[in-house]
């Protein structure tokens, strides 16, 4: 079996410096020392170039170095992406091609020639066709997308083809395969004997897999979670390559045509026909709101003259108050933030005050909807309105309540939470007190869960 492990590392533009350095310290610098450790460990990475941005902003220069030293060694194939992390298939084609654009300047600036992405990872996985299109047309070979896009079903995939996208010649579609991803980041898998239970023989088949996650989930969302991914690097029966590799090994092509989807998308969005609901719901007025603010500042800048003083301040404020954390956490499905929705419609607000000789009444209309947006969120807190919003949700629980969880011996069990133990006493000796109680929590998940998960 050849193995292809996709990870994803992202942080806002507005970022505090205390989260970058936090975020850094629990997973991209365990990340790259992990693969250090190892040759034959491998990922294909998207970093947005905003956070490559923060991370040397923030002291975190060793973490984009050592980045860089792995992928001139082999280890790390970069891809492309939009630089603020916009949702690409609800922003105009211009918007989509300046954001590509600007991730390749920043990112080939930073990390020099190494960086040459052959493919495209679109924001949260959010497909379109005008999306492959338009990475094909800027260069790209390849898209990486859910295989919910595929035909709307789990386990659909065949494992030893290449997909090709339906009129685009020469253009290939990956999939990640959503069942191990998600048994993965939700931790309900846990141990690299456990994945290799859960695969059994398909190991010895000649077929590619492909997972994919935020890389943010080992170490910093899930504490211990790194160790199950460089203990599966150990494994001699898979061999570790990056999607780019894939086309060495496999020549069969299928032509495919896929549906608009993104990594969030559930069966319920399915049957609604609603695959990008995380970021926009058009039951959800705060998303009605944040959209019309969106497309106004898009207009306004877009009707400025280049040449005018101050453009290059506006365009760049813009480009950034783009990001698509405000839209995401406006769901409440089951994420909420009236702190992140407040914040990202005020830049957009400001963005429109920012453009000289602009009438009172645009100005007025953009103030209105910001008022509006945070009126609402704050509503929404006081009411039941984000219980039910979260009711109808069903990710958290597809996540956790995965059929076929793999069981493991009472002996890997107690190594895993003594592993864990461990953790925290590092953790206390370096007063990382709030760490040492997220791991503190993780231990007390699994001892819930130990009935279910031993043998």
């Amino acid at each position: 079996m050849y193995w292809v492990n996709f990870l994803h590392i992202y942080q806002p533009p507005n970022q505090k410096p205390y989260w970058i350095k936090r975020v850094a310290d629990e997973s991209y610098r365990k990340l790259v020392k992990g693969l250090k450790n190892n040759k034959k460990a491998k990922i294909t990475l998207n970093i947005n170039a905003c956070l490559t941005e923060l991370l040397i902003k923030n002291n975190c220069r060793d973490v984009v170095k050592d980045l860089q030293f792995l992928a001139t060694r082999g280890q790390i194939e970069f891809t492309a992406a939009a630089k603020y992390h916009p949702f690409l298939p609800l922003l105009p084609e211009k918007e989509i091609i300046r954001q590509i654009q600007l991730n390749t300047t920043t990112n080939r600036k930073i990390f020099g020639p190494i960086y040459r992405p052959q493919g495209f990872f679109p924001t949260e996985m959010g497909y379109q066709k005008k999306i492959a299109q338009i990475a094909k047309r800027l260069g790209y070979q390849w898209i990486i997308i859910d295989e919910l896009g595929y035909n709307g079903y789990v386990n659909q995939l065949k494992t030893d083809r290449l997909y090709q996208i339906k009129n685009l010649d020469n253009f290939q579609v990956f999939f990640r395969r959503r069942d191990l991803s998600f048994k993965i980041l939700s931790a309900t898998i846990f141990s690299a004997k456990m994945v290799l239970t859960d695969l059994q023989a398909r190991i010895k088949k000649n077929e590619y897999l492909i997972t994919a996650m935020d890389g943010e989930t080992f170490g910093h969302h899930r504490p211990g979670l790194e160790k199950l991914l460089f203990d599966l690097y150990k494994v001699n029966e898979i061999k570790f390559i990056n999607i780019s590799e894939i086309k060495n090994h496999f020549s069969k092509i299928e032509i495919t045509e896929p549906r608009p989807s993104s990594w969030a998308m559930m069966h319920e969005d399915l049957q609604r026909n609603t695959p990008f609901s995380r970021w926009y719901n058009k039951n959800n007025i705060i998303h009605k709101k944040q959209w019309q603010l969106t497309y106004l500042a898009i207009k306004l800048v877009n009707q400025l003259d280049p040449q005018q003083k101050n453009y290059k301040k506006i365009r760049a404020a813009l480009d950034r108050a783009l990001h698509s954390d405000q839209y995401w956490w406006a769901s409440a499905q089951p994420w909420w933030s009236l702190e992140i929705i407040e914040a990202g419609a005020k830049e957009l607000r400001d963005v429109v005050f920012s453009i000289p000789r602009l009438s009172y009444k645009i100005k007025n209309l953009a103030n209105k909807l910001y008022q509006e947006i945070a009126l609402t969120g704050f509503q929404w807190q006081k009411t039941d309105k984000l219980k039910s919003l979260a009711a109808d949700a069903d990710e958290d629980v597809t996540q956790r309540m995965i059929k076929g969880v793999v069981k493991i011996s009472p002996r890997e069990f107690n190594k895993i939470i003594n592993s864990l133990k461990l953790q925290i006493k590092a953790a206390v000796a370096k007063e990382e007190f709030e760490r040492a109680t997220q791991i503190r929590d993780r231990i007390k998940e699994l001892l819930e869960k130990k009935n279910n998960l031993i043998k």
